[in-house]
C-alpha cells in the first residue's frame, strides 16, 4: 500500500508547538477511504529513523500513523542523537516533562486522527521504551481501543514524568480497549518483579490483555540503528504480527452491538 508523509503542527496549552509526523496510507482513485488511527510514540530520542521506519510499516499495512514530538517543551521537533548526551537529555525530558503535558499531548494526537475525513474513528496506540508506557497509558483515553506496549519502562516503578509519581498502573482499571504487553526477558530497564507487577496488577483488574515475555530479548530490541548489540530482527517480526493482528481484529471491524451473552469455554481435550 503506498503511503504519503507529512506532518500537522498543534498549538499545546503549554504555549509550545508539537509536531505530528502523519504517515498516512493511500489507495490510488479512492480518495474517501476510510483508515483506522495509530498514535505511535518513539524513544527518549523524538522520532528517529528507526520510529519513522517503524510507523511507515504500520501505515502500510493500512492505518494513518501519526508520531508526535514529545519534547516540544524543551526542544524542536528534530531528533536526539544516539549518544551520550542525547540519551542525557532525554532522559532528563522524561522526568522533567508534566504528566499532565504528555496526556494532553495524546489528547492532542488523538483528536487530530479523528478530525480526519479518512480516519473511520477507531484508533490505536504503540510505541517502545518511553513510548511503550505513553501508549499504555493512551489507552485510558476511551477512544483507544488496542495498545500494543514494547518494553514499556517506569511503568512498575511509577517513575514518569515531574516528581517521578505517575498514576499510570493505578489507573489501568479504566482500560476499555485490549492491551498486549511485549517485555524480554533480559530487559534490565524492567526486571522480573517490575513484569510480574504489571501482569499481577492487569490480571487482577480484569483488563483485556496479552503478556509476552521473550527469552534472551534485551531492552530496545526492535531498534535497527544504534541498537548496541540488541536489535533482534526474528524477535521483532513476530512481535508486530502480533500486533498487526489486535490492530486488524479491533480497529478494522465493525462489531456492531455485544449481544449480551455470556460464552462459557467446554472443558475438552
Amino acid at each position: 500500500m503506498l503511503i504519503e508523509e507529512s506532518y500537522h503542527d498543534v498549538k499545546t496549552s503549554y504555549g509550545t508547538t508539537m509536531r505530528l509526523f502523519v504517515y498516512h496510507p493511500k489507495i490510488i482513485n479512492y480518495p474517501r477511504v476510510k483508515f483506522p488511527g495509530v498514535v505511535v510514540y518513539s524513544e527518549i530520542y523524538q522520532v528517529t529513523g528507526p520510529v519513522s521506519r517503524f510507523a511507515k510499516d504500520i501505515a502500510g499495512q493500512g492505518f494513518i500513523v501519526v508520531c508526535p514530538s514529545i519534547y516540544h517543551n524543551f526542544e524542536s521537533h528534530e531528533p536526539l542523537a544516539y549518544d551520550v548526551e542525547g540519551t542525557d537529555k532525554g532522559n532528563l525530558y522524561k522526568i522533567t516533562k508534566e504528566l499532565k503535558s504528555y496526556d494532553e499531548d495524546n489528547k492532542l494526537a488523538i483528536d487530530y486522527l479523528t478530525s480526519l475525513p479518512t480516519c473511520n474513528g477507531k484508533i490505536g496506540a504503540t510505541g517502545m521504551c518511553l513510548g511503550g508506557h505513553l501508549a499504555f497509558r493512551a489507552a485510558l483515553d476511551p477512544r483507544v481501543r488496542a495498545a500494543v506496549c514494547f518494553f514499556a519502562t517506569d511503568i512498575h516503578n511509577h517513575a514518569l514524568a515531574k516528581g517521578q509519581n505517575d498514576d499510570s498502573l493505578a489507573r489501568c482499571k479504566e482500560i476499555k480497549g485490549e492491551l498486549i504487553m511485549i517485555f524480554g526477558c533480559k530487559d534490565n530497564h524492567v526486571p522480573l518483579e517490575g513484569r510480574d507487577l504489571i501482569r499481577g496488577t492487569l490480571r487482577q483488574a480484569g483488563v483485556e490483555m496479552t503478556f509476552i515475555e521473550i527469552n534472551d530479548a534485551q531492552h530496545a530490541f526492535i531498534r535497527d540503528e544504534m541498537s548496541k548489540g540488541r536489535y533482534d530482527p526474528a524477535t521483532t517480526k513476530n512481535c508486530t504480527e502480533w500486533m498487526f493482528e489486535l490492530f486488524n481484529r479491533k480497529l478494522k471491524l465493525d462489531y456492531g452491538d455485544h449481544d449480551g451473552k455470556n460464552v462459557e469455554i467446554e472443558d475438552v481435550c
